[in-house]
């Protein structure tokens, strides 16, 4: 638990220096649809943890300008949390600076397929479904696509995170640990990241 509350203030860290850089959405992942098969204590502690988060740092959020929205399965989260959830992005939602979204009980896969759920659910048939579509069905369907995925801890895997999202992403890998991800990490990915050449799949011309 003494790293994950030091991934918490890695977190803090980012978001200040992500606001002062200009950057408009920022996604970071907390916890996972697969980190339910952690040892019990564990993901109490990190339950407890995130809900300590909440408590007191949204006012700190808000007075920076950033805007809170929670993307994931809420329904299996404990009621208390998911209120405290809306109430949240409720306090949060005219903020302009930046977009924090907290992927909280958040698997790629499950978002996708609850996205197609939703659809259904909708009425849209087969023969209507396109990628803009389902898009709509999405956790948060403002959510821009992904320019750039830090990956941390030197894991050189995307475990499951924003997949639809992250289709014509850069990917910027450190060994740096997650709670020592600080300003300067994120600046050094932030500069890789603007002197890469972007193409979307297609091919440049010779």
């Amino acid at each position: 638990m003494a790293g994950h509350r030091a991934g918490a203030q890695a977190l803090k860290r980012v978001v200040r220096e992500a606001v002062r850089s200009g950057i408009r959405q920022l996604t970071v992942y907390s916890f996972s649809t697969e980190n339910w098969s952690r040892p019990p204590d564990e993901v109490d502690g990190l339950m407890h943890l995130i809900d300590e988060m909440i408590d007191t740092q949204v006012d700190e959020l808000h007075a920076q300008g950033v805007r809170l929205v929670f993307v994931g399965r809420r329904d299996e989260l404990a009621p208390s949390l998911q209120a405290k959830m809306a109430q949240s992005e409720h306090v949060t939602v005219g903020n302009t600076s930046l977009t924090l979204f907290v992927a909280l009980n958040y698997g790629g896969r499950a978002e996708i397929l609850d996205a197609v759920r939703a659809g259904l659910a909708a009425g849209i048939k087969a023969e209507d479904l396109t990628e803009d579509a389902l898009a709509r069905h999405l956790y948060a369907p403002d959510m821009r696509d992904a320019d750039l995925v830090v990956r941390t801890s030197g894991e050189l895997r995307l475990s499951n995170f924003l997949l639809w999202q992250s289709a014509y992403s850069e990917f910027y890998f450190t060994d740096v640990l997650w709670p020592d991800f600080d300003e300067a990490e994120l600046s050094a990915a932030i500069q890789d990241y603007a002197s890469r050449e972007r193409r979307f799949g297609a091919r440049q011309a010779g």
